[in-house]
C-alpha cells in the first residue's frame, strides 16, 4: 500500500511538473508578433499570455439573442455575395438612382459592418454558426487592402459609395480597422492570421501617416463627425487588441473629441454633424468613451511606472499620462450626463427627423457609452431603443433608412449592433503597446 501510494505521488508530481513547464513555453507557431503573446510592459517585467477572450468582455451580462436579431442576422446571411462581401443593397426610392451602379457591388465599409454584426451574435472566423460567413468577409476586406496603394488613406478602389459620401471619404479604412481588431487572434490558422496581420498593419500605417495635427483625416462627408468617431473606435480597439499604436495619434484623437464638448455649457460642437445634434453628441461621446476604455486598460500600468520611475523624465511622462487620463474621464462623465439629459427629447433622438444609417450609428455610440456606465440609465436606454428598432424592422428582417444612408445592408447591420450593444467588447485585461 505504502509503495503504491509513493508511486502515485511521484506520478502526480511528474505530471504536474511537466504541465507547468509546458505552460511556460511558447506554443507552436507563436512568435513575438503573435497577438496572443503577452505584450512587453513599460517596466520590462514579464506578462501573462492573454487570449482574445481575456482581453475583452461585455460590460454587462448579455441578453439572449431576440427573434428580431435572429431575423436580421438571417437577412444578412442571405444577402452576402459569393466573393464574401456585402453591397449597399436596396435603397429607398427617395434616394433616386444616382448610385444604381454600386447597388450590387460589394464594398469594404458595408462588409465590415455586416461582419461585425455577425461577430456580436457570438461567432468568429474560427468558431460559431457563422464562421464561414465571417471568414469570407475578412478575406474580401483583406484582398481590397492588399490591392490598395501604399500611401493614401484609401484601402479600396471603389469611390463615391453612399457611406463615403454621407459618413466620410475614408469610412472604409476606419471600419476595416475595427473589424481587424476584433478578429485578430481568432483566425482559424497561421496563414489566415498572417493575412489579417499584414492587412491590419497596412491599414494602421495608412491611418497613422495620414492623420492631421488636429486629429482629423481630411474627411469630406455629410456627417463626417460620425466617421471621425469610427476612426477613434478603430484606433483604440487596435490598441486594445495588442497592436502597437502611436500614442501621439491616439492622444490627438482624444483631444479632438474632447475639444468638441464644452463642459461648462454641456453643448457639443456642430462641426461635421450636418447641424444634427444627435450626430454631434453621439459621435463625440463615443470617441471620448473609446479613449477612456483604452486609458482604463493602461492606467494601472502607468501608475506602476510612476511608482518605480528611475529618472525625472520617466516620472514626468507617467504624470502627464495620468493627468490626461483624469481630464478625459471628467469630460466623459460630463458629456455622458449631457446626453442622458436629452434621451427623453424625441426631437433629439429623431436626429435628422427620420430613420437613417446615421441615426442607427449614433444610437450605437450612445449605447456603447451607457453600457459601460451600467445602472438605470443603461437599462432604460436599452429597453426604449430596442422597442423602437423592433417596431421599425421590415418583415423580411432587414432595416431600411429613409434619408441619406438608406441601404439595407448598413442600416440592418447598424441596427443589429445597437440591439446587441450589451455584447460590445470592453477591455478588461488589455496590455497596451505604445510607440
Amino acid at each position: 500500500m505504502r509503495k503504491t501510494a509513493t508511486i502515485l505521488v511521484v506520478i502526480f508530481w511528474v505530471i504536474f511538473h511537466l504541465g507547468i513547464c509546458s505552460a511556460s513555453q511558447t506554443g507552436p507557431g507563436q512568435s513575438e508578433k503573435d497577438p496572443n503573446v503577452a505584450l512587453a510592459p513599460l517596466t520590462g517585467a514579464a506578462r501573462p499570455v492573454l487570449s482574445p477572450v481575456e482581453r475583452w468582455a461585455p460590460a454587462v451580462k448579455p441578453k439572449p439573442l431576440s427573434e428580431n436579431v435572429t431575423r436580421g442576422i438571417r437577412w444578412l446571411i442571405e444577402h452576402q455575395h459569393p466573393q464574401g462581401g456585402w453591397s449597399q443593397g436596396e435603397e429607398s426610392p427617395t434616394m433616386g438612382n444616382s448610385l444604381d451602379h454600386l447597388k450590387d457591388k460589394p464594398n469594404v465599409a458595408d462588409t465590415c459592418a455586416a461582419a461585425l454584426a455577425l461577430i456580436r451574435s457570438g461567432s468568429a472566423p474560427n468558431s460559431g454558426p457563422y464562421v464561414q460567413n465571417i471568414l469570407s468577409a475578412v478575406k474580401f476586406v483583406c484582398s481590397e487592402v492588399r490591392e490598395s496603394d501604399a500611401n493614401s488613406l484609401f484601402i479600396t478602389k471603389l469611390r463615391d459609395s453612399r457611406l463615403q459620401m454621407k459618413l466620410g471619404t475614408y469610412i472604409d479604412t476606419f471600419m476595416a480597422s475595427i473589424l481587424f481588431a476584433e478578429v485578430t487572434g481568432k483566425m482559424p490558422d497561421a496563414q489566415s492570421e498572417k493575412m489579417v496581420e499584414d492587412a491590419f498593419n497596412k491599414v494602421m500605417d495608412k491611418i497613422e501617416s495620414n492623420q492631421h495635427p488636429d486629429g482629423t483625416f481630411g474627411e469630406t462627408g455629410w456627417a463626417s463627425t460620425l466617421s471621425q468617431s469610427m476612426a477613434s473606435k478603430g484606433i483604440n480597439r487596435a490598441a486594445q487588441s495588442g497592436k502597437k499604436v502611436s500614442e501621439q495619434v491616439r492622444s490627438r484623437l482624444e483631444a479632438n473629441a474632447r475639444g468638441k464638448y464644452n463642459r461648462s455649457s454641456g453643448k457639443f460642437s456642430p462641426e461635421g454633424s450636418a447641424s444634427v445634434e444627435l450626430y454631434a453628441g453621439a459621435a463625440t461621446l463615443g470617441a471620448i468613451q473609446d479613449s477612456e476604455n483604452t486609458n482604463a486598460a493602461m492606467r494601472k500600468e502607468v501608475q506602476q511606472k510612476l511608482a518605480t520611475a528611475k529618472t525625472p523624465a520617466e516620472q514626468a511622462e507617467a504624470k502627464q499620462l495620468l493627468n490626461r487620463f483624469e481630464e478625459n474621464t471628467g469630460d466623459l462623465q460630463s458629456a455622458r450626463k449631457a446626453i442622458i439629459s436629452r434621451l427623453d427629447d424625441k426631437q433629439f433622438i429623431a436626429g435628422f427627423g427620420s430613420n437613417g444609417g446615421e441615426e442607427f450609428l449614433s444610437y450605437m455610440n450612445i449605447g456603447e457609452s451607457l453600457v459601460v456606465k451600467g445602472g438605470e440609465d443603461w437599462t432604460k436606454w436599452d429597453k426604449e431603443i430596442t422597442a423602437n428598432l423592433n417596431h421599425i424592422q421590415n418583415k423580411d428582417g432587414s432595416w431600411t433608412g429613409h434619408h441619406c444612408i438608406t441601404g439595407r445592408t448598413f442600416c440592418t447591420s447598424a441596427a443589429l449592433l445597437v440591439l446587441m450593444t450589451d455584447r460590445a467588447p470592453v477591455p478588461v485585461a488589455a496590455k497596451i503597446q505604445r510607440r
